[in-house]
């Protein structure tokens, strides 16, 4: 009797504000086991009620991995959190992609991201409307999908968002130094129109971690998943499936010699 072999999994990270629920659409697409998880703070995670640093949130969700390897998608803060995964679990993470990660802001990037910062923690009903305006306008994604994601946001602890959106406003910062030791494949993808998780940020990724490559999907904003769930599955797909042939090769190479 012959036994399927057991296919290594996707553990897929949300951004700020959101939930697991805004991989739904992706899960559908491909064709593997997918393991969406909520950030600490978020979802059905307990609340946040002090200041955290990006290694002990990162901390939480590293626990909360399957056992065995994983191949591990972060978007926007979930992004930031799977590369300090990655680059203290090379072993257990068999590639990683950030999808619309920031990565060394300018002095600029980064005023721009602590007065969000700031405007969160004293008026969050117009940070929700801000958020939903930068991320789907001019786009096509239906409203009731824009409704939907209103509705998570709106459902946040405000305190809770704010100590999280705090570790993604300076957690490039703080995963900086990391991003050397990463020695996986890895692929930083994010939409042309994104204006907060710029191509140009993804371009500085794929630099800063020897193995990795940038992609960037034309006509797109910064809800890359949501807005264009097939071409990010897609790319997806076709990234584990390179790096999976590419580590067939390597034990076949290995056993021959």
């Amino acid at each position: 009797m012959s036994s399927t072999p057991t296919r290594t999994p996707i553990v897929l990270l949300h951004g700020v504000g959101l939930d697991r629920s805004m991989w739904g659409r992706v899960e559908e697409l491909l064709d593997r086991p997918t393991i969406a998880l909520d950030l600490p703070g978020h979802g059905a995670q307990p609340r946040l009620r002090g200041a955290m640093s990006l290694a002990e949130f990162a901390a939480d969700v590293a626990e909360r991995l399957p056992s065995g390897p994983v191949h591990l998608v972060g978007f926007s803060l979930g992004a930031l959190v799977a590369q300090r995964i990655a680059s203290h679990s090379n072993d257990r993470v068999r590639s990683l992609v950030c999808v619309s990660s920031v990565c060394q802001r300018t002095p600029e990037e980064r005023a721009a991201v602590l007065a969000r910062l700031a405007s969160a923690r004293t008026d969050f009903a117009a940070t929700v409307e801000r958020s939903l305006e930068r991320w789907y306008s001019g786009s096509d994604v239906a409203p009731e999908t824009v409704d939907a994601t209103r509705r998570v946001l709106e459902a946040n602890d405000v305190e809770s968002f704010g100590h999280a959106y705090e570790i993604f406003a300076t957690g490039d910062r703080q995963i900086e130094a990391d991003l050397a030791s990463i020695s996986i494949p890895t692929l930083a993808i994010t939409g042309e129109l994104d204006p907060g998780s710029t191509p140009d940020m993804s371009r500085r990724l794929a630099a800063a971690i020897p193995d990795a490559r940038s992609r960037i999907v034309a006509g797109v904003r910064h809800m890359l998943p949501v807005e264009a769930p097939e071409a990010f599955a897609a790319e997806l797909a076709e990234h584990i499936e390179d790096t999976e042939l590419s580590n067939s090769k390597h034990h076949e190479g290995a056993h021959h010699d």
